[in-house]
C-alpha cells in the first residue's frame, strides 16, 4: 500500500540492506506507510522480518539504505527528538534508582534541576510508581521495570512514542494491566504524547490496542496489508468482528 503523503509520519519507499559475513541481505523492501498524528498504529509480522528494524529508522537511529522519511511534511534527518522508545528488554541502569533512571533523558537535554526533580515526580505518580523512587531495579518486578521504561520515554514529553514489543517479557496478568494503563495515558489530556507506534508479535494485542494494524511479509519486508480496526473500546475479545480481524491477519502473516 502507499503511504499517506500527507500524513504526520511518513515512509516512502524505504529500503535497508545489512551485511553480514561480506554478504549484502535486504532487511527492509520498498517499503510505504504512513501514520496520522493522534494515531495508534501496530505493527505486526513474521518473526525476524524487520519490525524492530523499522522502529530504529523511524527514530532516527540508524538510516535506510534507500528512500525517504518525513516528518510533519519535512525531510527527517538524524534522531528524531520529538520521538521517544519503550523497549522491550526495559534497558535500565541497574547502578540508578527509579528516580535516577526516569531523568536520564531529561539529564542529557540539560534541564534545570528543578525541573527535573518536579517533571520526574509527575511521570512517576502516572505510571503508579509513587514510593519507588529511590528503589534499584533489581528490586522491581517485571512489570515495575517496564513502567519505569515507560515513565522515562514520556518524561522527555515525545509526540510520538515507540513500544518495541513492551509486554513481551510479562506474565500474562500483568501484561493486561499495563496494556489497559498504556491505553488510558495515550488518551490522558495531561499527556503530550498523541502518537503511538507499536511493534508486537501479538495478534490480539494489536487489535486491542490499534486504530490501525499494519502487516509486514517475511524479508525482505514490505507491507502486505494496512487493516482498520473499527471495534469500540474497550475491545472484546469474543466479539465476531474481533475474531474475524485475528483471522485475517494471521492469515497473511502465516
Amino acid at each position: 500500500m502507499t503511504s499517506r503523503k500527507d500524513s504526520f509520519l511518513v515512509l516512502k519507499n524505504i529500503s535497508r540492506d545489512f551485511t553480514r559475513d561480506n554478504r549484502s541481505y535486504r532487511a527492509i523492501d520498498n517499503l510505504s506507510v504512513g501514520v496520522e498524528e493522534g494515531e495508534f498504529v501496530a505493527i505486526v509480522g513474521p518473526s525476524g522480518c524487520g519490525k524492530s528494524t523499522l522502529l530504529r529508522i523511524l527514530q532516527g537511529l540508524i538510516p535506510p539504505t534507500s528512500g525517504e522519511l518525513l516528518y510533519k511534511n519535512h525531510p527527517q534527518t538524524g534522531v528524531n527528538s520529538d520521538m521517544a522508545m519503550v523497549f522491550q528488554g526495559f534497558a535500565l541502569l541497574p547502578w540508578l534508582s527509579v528516580k535516577d533512571n526516569v531523568a536520564l533523558g531529561l539529564s542529557a537535554r540539560g534541564r534545570k534541576a528543578a525541573d527535573i526533580d518536579r517533571t520526574v515526580s509527575f511521570y512517576i505518580d502516572k505510571v503508579g510508581l509513587e514510593g519507588y523512587e529511590e528503589a534499584y531495579p533489581r528490586e522491581l518486578s517485571g512489570g515495575m521495570k517496564q513502567r519505569v521504561g515507560l515513565a522515562r520515554a514520556l518524561a522527555i514529553e515525545p509526540k510520538i512514542l515507540l513500544m518495541d514489543e513492551p509486554f513481551s517479557n510479562l506474565d500474562a496478568l500483568t501484561s493486561v494491566t499495563l496494556r489497559d494503563e498504556v491505553l488510558m495515558l495515550w488518551k490522558d489530556q495531561e499527556m503530550p504524547v498523541r502518537t503511538i507506534i507499536m511493534v508486537t508479535h501479538i495478534i490480539e494485542e494489536a487489535i486491542l490496542m490499534a486504530d490501525r494494524v499494519v502487516v509486514l511479509s517475511r524479508r525482505p519486508t514490505h507491507v502486505v496489508r494496512e487493516i482498520d480496526v473499527d471495534l469500540p473500546r474497550p475491545r472484546n475479545r469474543k466479539h465476531p468482528d474481533f475474531e474475524r480481524l485475528s483471522d485475517e491477519i494471521f492469515s497473511l502473516i502465516s
